[in-house]
């Protein structure tokens, strides 16, 4: 079986390329999907991204 090559992508791309909807995060040049908070962490996090009005 052979590997796909991946490219690496700088921030300044990772900035251009991401998308409005999902959570990205951009580790070592590689973009990694993150899954959404559950439990307590998502009742955090709905609590900052009002308080930090994202």
């Amino acid at each position: 079986m052979a590997q796909a090559i991946l490219k690496l992508m700088t921030f300044d791309e990772f900035l251009e390329w991401k998308p409005e909807t999902g959570h990205y995060e951009l580790h070592e040049g590689a973009i990694v999907e993150m899954p959404n908070p559950t439990g307590k962490h998502s009742v955090v996090a709905g609590f900052q991204t009002i308080e930090f009005g994202f």
